[in-house]
């Protein structure tokens, strides 16, 4: 995690529970708001999962359920896995980087997404894109099947099995060169740089090519537009 060290988790284990507000009162809060049945084979990905307390506790309440806790420090990492031992192969540790793009598709088939005091280390713009995993799920169906088509036209099917092999499809492979943003988020950026008039044009597996008019009327091409 970026701008995050071993130090800062160690003041965090110190302090957490004069620092976290009502800390077992949120925890408990955060496992009574999951949606299933206790006996429910619910599949859980906990991003940025501290000690391991929360990672504990929905084990404990849904004894059906495998969870995967995700985190970038390794102290942290260390802690959870020893907290969670007792669960043995329902519980997973691994390390990620919260502010990178390549752990996302991690969210695929997953039941119940949680985290705690972990997201606000993202930013405004990486925060929407995460909340919308079926957007994105979307689009990168929707990229698969028009790069099949599209193959399939030009009479090139091997093309299509490089586009795969080579997992040029970002939104089932996020990739840290690759972070895009949300449509909604560019067309806000641009109404706040000064341009009367913003749209969407076209949009189609996830690209989009929209811009922006200095003024309301204008009926040119936009000056502006990306895809």
């Amino acid at each position: 995690m970026s701008g995050w060290t071993e130090q800062d988790s160690q003041t965090y284990r110190d302090i957490a529970d004069v620092a976290v507000p009502r800390r077992r009162e949120m925890v408990a809060t955060l496992v009574a708001a999951a949606p299933f049945a206790a006996d429910d084979p619910v599949k859980i990905l906990e991003l940025g999962s501290g000690d391991g307390r929360l990672a504990e506790a929905l084990l404990t309440v849904f004894p059906q359920a495998t969870l995967t806790a995700l985190d970038g420090s390794e102290s942290m990492r260390r802690e959870t896995a020893a907290r969670l031992a007792l669960f043995g192969e329902r519980a997973r540790v691994a390390a990620f980087d919260v502010a990178a793009l390549d752990w996302w598709d991690r969210m695929f088939g997953v039941d119940l997404i949680v985290s705690s005091l972990c997201l606000h280390h993202l930013n405004d713009a990486k925060k929407q894109y995460l909340y919308n995993p079926a957007s994105r799920r979307l689009a990168a169906d929707q990229w698969d099947a028009q790069a099949r088509r599209q193959a399939d036209a030009l009479g090139a099917p091997a093309l299509f099995e490089r586009f795969v092999a080579t997992r040029w499809n970002h939104f089932r492979f996020p990739d840290r060169t690759d972070q895009p943003s949300a449509l909604f988020h560019h067309l806000i950026w641009l109404r706040h740089a000064g341009f009367a008039a913003v749209d969407c044009c076209w949009l189609h597996a996830g690209h989009a090519v929209f811009g922006g008019f200095k003024q309301a009327g204008a009926s040119a091409a936009p000056p502006r537009a990306d895809s």
